[in-house]
Order: structure tokens, then sequence, then C-alpha cells
């Protein structure tokens, strides 16, 4: 806990989701160090959290194993605990921090809200091959076909960072859905990869209702991955070094010219496959996005080191020192106050506002490889496929 919150402020992070509260030994922490803020909030060293937890929900239909990643919301640990009490019955909350339930995402959802109507229940990363909704190993072509009659309580999809809204806009299904964004954090770093804005009470049922209302005054935006970054952007074969456009591996019927199996289907390639609108398309009401790279794989890039290496930390520092967080050094803070505390990663800042970034994409669990300072190689290429 101790360390979440410390990274939180670091970020520039109001609100952090607890993650993992279906584990028994991580809800004991976290009922003993968070406090009531307000409704549905709890309060550590000035940090906020909202109780949260990922599910993997692991079941064979229509005669297919499916494999879908589900984020619940709970408005306080009292409905948790009914969550675990229910779930704890069908396999083993301790084995890990995200539990494998062989269970149906039409069943988890019954299961939360009859704990509590005030859950809330979002698919997670939509679109990546192996463990989502939409998956092109283990997913539905029709969120109905996997929810049931309990689609009706999903009111929000979580876009993932191999895609991005503009590519989700692309499918005319999903309009009356909000789509939200979230670090997927597994390390307390990895914070503010993507975001939620809202201008609102913190307050659990303000937070939700701007949600569920698509409420464009309190739901103010999204901060994205440049969706080129992640890590199953493109299709491929991450063993044998292959990637591939949707366009090169249609050319190649899906093998990998180098082995002879069949390559990972990526995020673009499903999501072109399933789509019914041409790229550009923005949806009336549709919560806009920017784009962000977190500060320390901007420091890198110009550096040519690691983003955790000594070197980083120490120009990473002297901007949180100078501006305070993050996230207002990536979105706020004038370029002229930049270039003075450090000028190739103030520039690399500026670019990637102004979306100059060549970006090699990921592909089969590889994430892309980033270039801010405009020295495209013959592999990269910028990313204006949406």
């Amino acid at each position: 806990m101790e360390g979440v919150a410390k990274q939180a402020k670091i970020k520039g992070i109001d609100l952090v989701g607890t993650g993992d509260f279906t584990h028994p030994g991580w809800l004991c922490e976290l009922k003993d160090c968070l406090k009531p803020a307000s409704y549905g909030i709890y309060g550590y060293k000035d940090v906020n959290f909202i109780l949260t937890t990922e599910i993997s929900c692991i079941y064979s239909q229509a005669g297919k194993v499916r494999k879908i990643h589900i984020i619940v919301f709970a408005p306080d640990f009292e409905t948790a605990e009914k969550i675990n009490r229910k779930l704890s019955r069908i396999g083993n909350l301790k084995s890990d921090g995200r539990p494998i339930l062989g269970l149906a995402a039409r069943e988890l959802v019954e299961i939360v809200l009859s704990c509590s109507e005030r859950c809330f229940v979002v698919p997670a990363h939509v679109w990546t091959p192996w463990f989502s909704l939409f998956g092109a190993n283990s997913g539905f072509d029709d969120i109905n076909e996997c929810f049931g009659d309990m689609t009706e309580y999903i009111y929000a999809l979580e876009t993932g960072l191999s895609s991005d809204p503009r590519m989700n806009w692309t499918l005319s299904a999903l309009d009356k859905y909000v789509l939200i964004s979230n670090s997927d954090a597994h390390s307390p770093s990895k914070l503010g990869r993507e975001a939620n804005v809202f201008d609102c009470r913190m307050d659990y049922a303000e937070i939700t209702g701007a949600i569920k209302e698509k409420d464009r005054s309190r739901f103010i935006e999204t901060l994205e991955f440049f969706p080129g970054e992640g890590k199953y952007h493109y299709d491929g074969h991450r063993k044998c070094g292959v990637s591939f456009s949707p366009e090169e591996s249609k050319k190649n019927r899906l093998i990998c010219p180098v082995c002879g199996k069949k390559v990972t289907v990526g995020v673009l390639h499903r999501v072109s496959e399933l789509a019914d609108r041409k790229e550009g398309f923005k949806p009336p009401g549709a919560v806009p996005f920017r784009y962000v790279i977190p500060l320390r794989e901007i420091i890198g890039d110009c550096l040519k080191i690691g983003s955790e290496s000594e070197g980083v930390r120490k120009v990473y520092d002297a901007f949180i020192q100078k501006f305070g967080n993050e996230f207002n050094v990536l979105l706020n803070v004038p370029a002229e106050d930049l270039l003075r505390v450090h000028a190739r990663t103030a520039q690399a800042v500026i670019n990637m506002r102004e979306k100059k970034v060549n970006i090699s994409p990921g592909y089969d669990g590889v994430y892309g490889k980033i270039d801010l300072e405009g020295k495209k190689g013959k592999e990269e290429r910028q990313m204006e496929l949406f």
C-alpha cells in the first residue's frame, strides 16, 4: 500500500483502484490501511482509493473455450466480502491476485450484482488476443453473446493498452458504452500508463454515475497509450521475431514464415474484422482523449538507456521536483519551462503532445518501440493507422 500511494502522488493521480480485493491477504491489508473518506472512497496518506478487483473467467461456451477478464468495483468492504464469500465457493481466491474461476462472464455479473446493485462491472482490455471480451483467440464477436440477459448491466468497456477510443469508434455496436482507460498496472511504477479524468465529487456514486450516464460534464477525457506501443497491437510471432500488419498477415494466411505456425492475431486486425465504419468517425457524445507516454520511457528514449536506469531517474526526479508530478509535466507545463530542465526530454514531450511519434508496433507480447526524436528506422511506421 505504501508503494502504491507514493507512486500515485508522484504520478499526479488522485484516485487509484485497489486491485485484488478478492485475495484474502490483500483485503486484510486494505482494511487495515484504508480509512473512509467519502461514500465508497477510502484514503491512505492523502491518496484516494476505490475498491476494485480483476477476475479471470475461463469456461466453455458454444463449443469454444472462453477466457474473459472482468473488472469489478465494489462500494464498500461489506460488499467486497460478500462477493468473496460467494466466489470462494467456486474457486481458490488465495492462489493469485487475479483469481481464475470456471465461471461464465454472465454468471459473474449476476453474482456480483446479487451482492449489491451498486457494484460496477467492466470487461477488461476488451481486444487483447487471449483474455478478453473480443479477443481473437477466446472471445466473442458480440457483447450480447457473452453476457446474455446481463448485458444491460454493462455500461463501460476498458480499451486496453493496444487500442484507443478512435479504433473502438469504428464499431457502431459500441456506441452505447463508455470507453474507460486504466493503467492495468501490476507494479506501482506502471500506475498512470492510462487514466480517466473526472470533474466531480470524490464519491463512488458520482464517479460510477458519470460513467453510466455518459455525462461529459463529469467524465472529461481519457489519457491513452499510443496503441502501437501496446504489446498486442500488430499480428506476429514473438519466438520468431515476426511482426505483421493486418494486411501483411492476411497475405501470409496468418502463418509465420519462419516456423510455419499461426501468428497471434493482434488488436488492430481484430478491430478491423468487426468494424462497420471507416476510421475517423467519432460518435456523438463520445468522451475525448489524449495520448501520453510515461515520462521515464520518454527520458530513456532520449538518453538511449533503460527507463529504470540511474541516469533516467536523475532526470525524472529533476522534472518532478520542479513541476510537482508526472501528469503535470506530460500535459500542462509550458514548453519553455520544460526546456530549462532537460532540453531533449522537453522536446520529446512536445513531440508527444503534437503526436509526432514514430512507433515500431508491438506484437505477440512484445511492447512497441517508440521514437520521439524523429529518427525513424526502416522498420518503424508512423502511428497514423487510425
